[in-house]
């Protein structure tokens, strides 16, 4: 086994080849090293960290996270890197643990302030879909990415990382093993410990083992299945029961699953060509993944399989499956558009079986919900997880959890990606497992995490976490403020008020007039209208006197406090005002 090191000095980057290394050999010293999370603790998502010793940096991937509800017009949300400001010559490179965007794709918003030059490290399927993504980002400087592979370790600075494979739901999720000066330290992708996987070949239990004799000093753990009892369900079981649909589907097969799952996408194309059916893909996001794979390896088919969406027209609908995005009912997703009729070459046909071959992402129960009731009104046939086992998640449940402990049998734990429910749970899990309390740190993104050979602990002081959210081509200029407003223009509406003053006398000339927008319907309002420019005349002639120099700034507070609470008392709504004050 090659080793490839990355030697660091002065901002520059040399990569040699150092030989035939079986194992890491790591110098322990009493220093600290620091452990660093910019995104991924607390929260699903957003998945950013930072391991710094001996004043080198060493990133884990950078993944962004979808808006809340409360988020009107954000279209992701990123780590904030104001921490890395001025260190970005410490940083020795970054390793991305597989192709999720919630591990990857920040990268396009972050690695100009990084340095563009800067090595990242990613299995060949992740790789391919960064560079994919970067397309769509034709100003950016060419990623210095590099193709690791299970068994590859690279020498960065004074980190020593070795990738192994685990089991996940998409191909390439690699684990990392990495020395460091005060010890070792296994930080798992997200993964599962799938016994039967299709397509993907099961975890290697013997070289967890072979780390364990190596020593793990720290275990960094996947915390997204914490809370949920037993062990995940196997893609085999997955596999048989998508077939009973098959088997019994006399229309068209319509799947609706994540565009990144690719095990997923494969299965049901193997099924298809099993049972005689030509298969078309649609959704932007799965046809970009498809494409990437087919061209790897990794989503194979018989030549005439594949056909496009317009040519299904052309086959009875016995002999068509359509594999498509919208499984969580976005708006503009393939399976609505199909539902509400916007569909160039899809319409429902009662005969149709619609697979819901996904669970629903927290957060989007109402929407799916929405979905499924559209769809039996069309009187389809609707298979989902919570009927039989169609779909199973990519993370551990506790039993794994428990077991990855037990194999490991690390010194001190840190649980990661994770809600902070599933992060104390999973702190609870190693308790349990005899990784002792004051051995086990539960941390929150921008918490320090300091580790020695001797002890783990939170820092006292903290870094820079918040949210930076991304509003088209802008990054991290909507903040609390403009999403406040976005938050009250979309809850209450917005009141706009004109007034024409007298330059001379201070006095009002004329009625005010005013606008409003998504507050009250103006014609079926009088009443409400005529107080509020009564009101206006008594702020603004009381404000202004009788002439002189006049305190417009102080004019147009007394106008947005006093007719706003004019207006939650008589409404119980409180829209955002705009005055405008006009001077004649």
């Amino acid at each position: 086994m090659a080793e490839l090191e990355y030697a660091y000095a002065s901002g520059a980057y040399a990569a040699r080849l150092v030989g035939s290394t079986p194992t890491i050999r790591t110098m322990i010293t009493k220093q600290n090293i620091r452990i660093i999370p910019l995104g991924g603790l607390g929260e699903v998502g957003r998945n950013m960290m930072c391991l710094e010793a001996e004043g080198a940096i060493l990133i884990i991937d950078m993944g962004f996270r979808m808006p809340e509800e409360d988020m009107p017009g954000i279209d992701f949300i990123i780590p904030n890197i104001s921490y890395l400001k001025g260190k970005e010559r410490n940083i020795v490179g970054a390793v991305l643990t597989h192709g999720h965007y919630d591990h990857i794709g920040a990268i396009p918003y972050l690695i100009d302030r990084l340095g563009a030059n800067m090595p990242i490290f990613a299995a060949g399927l992740t790789k391919a879909i960064v560079l994919r993504r970067q397309e769509d980002f034709p100003r950016l400087p060419k990623l210095n990415i590099n193709t690791v592979k299970d068994g590859d370790i690279i020498k960065l600075g004074p980190f020593t990382v070795e990738f192994f494979r685990q089991n996940h739901n998409i191909s390439d999720s690699l684990g990392l093993f990495i020395g460091t000066p005060v010890g070792n330290i296994v930080r798992t992708s997200d993964f599962k410990f799938d016994l039967t996987p299709v397509y993907d070949l099961p975890t290697d239990f013997k070289k967890l083992e072979a780390m364990r004799k190596r020593g793990v000093l720290l275990l960094m753990s996947d915390s997204t299945g914490a809370e949920e009892q037993g062990h995940s369900i196997s893609e085999k079981t997955i596999m048989e029961n998508l077939e009973e649909i098959f088997k019994i589907s006399k229309g068209r097969i319509i799947a609706a699953t994540f565009g990144s799952l690719i095990n997923r996408i494969q299965q049901l194309i193997a099924l298809s060509e099993k049972y005689g059916r030509r298969v078309a893909v649609d959704g932007y996001s799965m046809k970009t993944n498809v494409e990437i794979c087919k061209k790897l390896g990794y989503i194979k088919s018989q030549k005439e399989t594949l056909i496009t969406v317009d040519q299904i027209k052309n086959y009875p609908d016995s002999k068509i499956t359509l594999i498509c995005t919208g499984a969580q009912g976005e708006g503009q997703a393939v399976l609505m558009r199909i539902t509400n009729g916007e569909h160039k070459f899809v319409e429902f046909k009662k005969t149709d079986t619609v697979v819901f071959s996904s669970s629903v992402v927290p957060g989007n129960e109402r929407t799916v919900q929405f979905l499924k009731d559209e769809l039996y009104r069309q009187k389809v046939k609707v298979f989902h997880y919570k009927m039989m086992d169609i779909h199973a998640g990519g993370h551990a449940q506790k039993e794994e959890l428990k077991e990855m402990i037990r194999i490991l049998q690390p010194k001190f734990f840190l649980p990661i990606h994770g809600q902070y429910s599933m992060l104390v749970n999973h702190a609870e899990i190693a308790r349990t497992e005899g990784v002792p309390e004051k051995n086990i740190a539960v941390a929150e993104n921008g918490q320090i995490i300091n580790l020695s050979r001797d002890e783990i602990y939170l820092d006292k002081k903290t870094v820079e976490s918040n949210y930076v959210m991304v509003d088209g081509l802008g990054v991290g200029d909507v903040g609390e403020v403009v999403l406040r407003d976005r938050q009250t223009l979309s809850k209450d509406g917005m009141f706009v008020v004109v007034v024409v003053i007298d330059r001379q006398s201070g006095k009002v000339k004329g009625s005010p007039d005013i606008i409003s927008r998504g507050f009250v319907y103006l014609k079926e309002s009088r009443e409400l209208l005529r107080d509020t420019r009564r009101r206006l005349i008594d702020i603004v002639e009381g404000s202004t006197g009788s002439g002189g120099a006049v305190n417009w700034v102080y004019v147009k507070d007394e106008i947005r406090n006093r007719i706003g609470d004019f207006l939650y008392a008589k409404t119980k709504r409180r829209p955002m005002i705009l005055p405008v004050v006009i001077e004649v």
